[in-house]
């Protein structure tokens, strides 16, 4: 399959190595800074291979290439537009989370992929952690039984430096705050292991300190589930002096389980009722990783290639991204409105919440 990269920033490394190792055919890399793209091409031997076109506007990039792929790893908000150019030039799109800024974007990106028969990926790679895949075995097979309540702490260090990296980040049109950028993959997982379907949100966020930023550095929400669970996140860039956890905790009345590590790889407690002897290669099972993002780009990458090949849907959906972003959003709402926020969001963007610090 014929791919390219739009966007060749912090992320970017993880994508490339992905199509490397599904051996896609990398026809371009496309960034407004030519430096970028060769820095990335230079990181991963490819920056003497002429056959990979270099490109500062996507729009010519769509234009002139025959496409099957396309990942979109630019600042968040541009996600959404570059997405509904690509749908409707009938090319497959991976998406780096969030998928889009505002619900109304990512309701169009479904409808609009749906209408064009065109595969969208968001980019929640850590559903394929192996940690996380036991985790949703357990879950698939009845062993909670019942749910009573889940948490996802994202407990993160993000300094000035971070944020000088690029003017867009921490700014509510092109970024979010914490929740958005940091723990939208911990909310992703919380949500989608407590039965995805949400009644209401009640959320705060503060900026503590990050006050050179407009958006929030700590975000903490209650989540009321359809089947009758509670859930819990809290989210930060406010740890000292560096990145502690991100923790995913599920309580059913026959089980209990507790993911950790830094991004959800480690799995530090597993406890079910009917235990089996397979349960011990379970307990205190660690995924290696060299950083937050963990391994799950070059999965997630095949899962798309496969549902391609063979005309299904992704693992990790449109509908997926959508619903990580609303509850974002619906934390965000309920911030600005000081009152409990009832799901599904029709209309809310992240610019909603400009001048609340």
């Amino acid at each position: 399959m014929k791919y390219a990269l739009i966007g060749c920033g912090r992320i970017s490394t993880n994508h490339i190595t992905a199509a490397v190792n599904n051996e896609l055919e990398i026809v371009a890399v496309c960034d407004v800074l030519p430096m970028k793209m060769e820095e990335l091409l230079g990181k991963h031997g490819l920056a003497n291979d002429m056959t990979i076109k270099r490109y500062t506007d996507y729009h010519a990039m769509i234009r002139d290439l025959d496409l099957d792929l396309v990942s979109i790893a630019t600042e968040s908000g541009k996600h959404a537009e570059i997405a509904l150019e690509l749908i409707d030039a009938g090319i497959n799109v991976i998406i780096e989370k969030p998928m889009a800024m505002n619900m109304k974007d990512a309701e169009e990106i479904i409808r609009r992929s749906e209408e064009k028969g065109v595969k969208v990926s968001a980019c929640h790679q850590n559903r394929f952690n192996v940690a996380v895949q036991e985790v949703r075995k357990a879950l698939e097979s009845g062993r909670f039984g019942k749910l009573s309540h889940g948490s996802i702490n994202v407990r993160w260090n993000r300094n000035h430096g971070y944020y000088d990296q690029a003017k867009w980040r921490g700014t509510w049109a092109e970024d979010g705050g914490c929740l958005m950028n940091q723990c939208i993959h911990g909310i992703d997982l919380l949500r989608w292991m407590m039965g995805d379907e949400v009644e209401e949100v009640y959320g705060q966020t503060r900026q503590q300190f990050h006050d050179y930023l407009e958006a929030e550095d700590v975000g903490m929400a209650v989540v009321k589930f359809k089947n009758g669970a509670i859930g819990t996140i809290e989210g930060t860039t406010n740890v000292y002096p560096q990145n502690l956890e991100e923790t995913l905790y599920l309580f059913g009345e026959n089980g209990t389980v507790k993911l950790g590590g830094k991004s959800t790889n480690t799995i530090d407690v597993w406890d079910f009722r009917d235990e089996t002897e397979e349960d011990q290669k379970n307990k205190g099972l660690e995924e290696q990783t060299s950083n937050v993002y963990g391994n799950g780009h070059t999965s997630l990458f095949a899962d798309v290639i496969d549902a391609i090949e063979n005309d299904r849907k992704p693992y990790v959906d449109a509908v997926a991204g959508r619903n990580a972003l609303e509850m974002v959003l619906a934390v965000y709402k309920s911030q600005k409105e000081g009152r409990p926020v009832k799901l599904p969001l029709t209309d809310f963007a992240s610019t909603d919440m400009e001048g609340t610090f």
